[in-house]
């Protein structure tokens, strides 16, 4: 009996095992054939793979994007407006005119005479009346003149440097409460192309009303003969119409900036890149005066300039027909004035 059994148990045993080989053949004989299917067809549509596509489809069907502020350039890059602000077709802006100018090192103050200039010398409108008085009663409200109608005796200075109102009198302890600046100081003129005038242009210069202010006479003191790169008006409100008057001046005349002063002025006028300059005067030059003949120090070439950019490295520009240095290729529009 117990043989009989143990056989049953060993027969039920191998079968059981053999059941199970089998259903683990079938097992991997479906995965095999899977895999094959896979491989053997890229382009099927398998659960694994399909799955990317619709998210990938919906991000690149939406074109919003998700901060408004990044749809804007200017939002992000800062100098995507100045870079257009900066490059108009003519120079009406004063951020424009500010490009034209030359940029040097500043040059030595030798030789450098305040008289050279002939300031309040020179009746520059023929209108009878030294500069001084001209631009007070210009630029004061309720102006009081002597008899003959040119010396202001009193009026009132509303100030564009501080926005203080100033009462002005005439007389030795009042009269310098009020006084007329350059706004383009001789001084600093004189380091950037003025040494090169002749005495008629420096008489212009300093005589012009377009470079000429009533301003509180405490901080035109403390300006003293100093550029935008050392000083600005403690009102910041007036700060675009002064550094764009200094551009319209030094444009005018042909001088010249520091790289300091003109990033000085770059980031003022970026605050206001629409900023005009302001209107000539009637004795401000239409075109760049000539110079005199090249100061001591300054080696002319032998012959021409092969560019403006090598006039101006050398500080010979602009150059005029006649000059050292001038050819008729550098004077594009043909006005006799090469590298303006």
């Amino acid at each position: 009996m117990r043989g009989r059994r143990a056989g049953r148990t060993s027969r039920a045993r191998a079968a059981t095992g053999l059941l199970v080989g089998a259903l683990l053949a079938a097992v991997t004989a479906a995965g095999c054939a899977d895999v094959g299917l896979a491989g053997s067809h890229p382009g099927a549509p398998d659960a694994a793979t399909s799955t990317p596509t619709p998210t990938v489809a919906t991000a690149t069907a939406d074109p919003a994007p998700t901060n408004p502020a990044t749809a804007d350039p200017a939002a992000t890059d800062p100098t995507a407006t100045q870079s257009t602000a900066t490059q108009p077709a003519n120079h009406d802006t004063a951020l424009a005119a500010l490009d034209a100018l030359a940029v040097k090192g500043r040059a030595p103050l030798t030789g450098y005479d305040r008289d050279e200039f002939g300031y309040r010398a020179v009746d520059a409108d023929r209108n009878g009346c030294d500069t001084r008085n001209d631009i007070l009663r210009r630029d004061l409200n309720d102006a009081v003149l002597r008899p003959g109608g040119c010396v202001v005796r009193a009026g009132t200075l509303v100030d564009p440097y501080s926005g203080a109102t100033i009462p002005f009198e005439r007389g030795a302890a009042t009269s310098a409460a009020v006084q007329v600046d350059h706004v383009v100081a001789l001084a600093d003129a004189w380091q950037k192309g003025a040494q090169r005038w002749d005495e008629e242009t420096r008489q212009a210069f300093a005589n012009d009303p377009l470079n000429l202010l009533a301003v509180d006479g405490g901080l035109n003191s403390a300006k003293g003969s100093g550029d935008a790169a050392t000083w600005l008006p403690p009102a910041r409100g007036y700060r675009c119409a002064y550094v764009a008057r200094q551009v319209a001046v030094k444009h005018a005349y042909g001088l010249w900036v520091t790289t300091a002063e003109r990033d000085a002025i770059a980031r003022v006028l970026h605050t206001c890149p629409d900023e005009p300059l302001p209107p000539v005067s009637t004795v401000t030059p239409r075109r760049t005066p000539g110079p005199s003949p090249l100061p001591a120090a300054t080696v002319a070439p032998e012959g021409p300039f092969a560019s403006c950019a090598e006039a101006r490295a050398a500080g010979a520009a602009p150059l005029h027909a006649g000059d050292p240095g001038y050819r008729a290729g550098l004077d594009g529009d043909g006005d006799g004035i090469a590298c303006e």
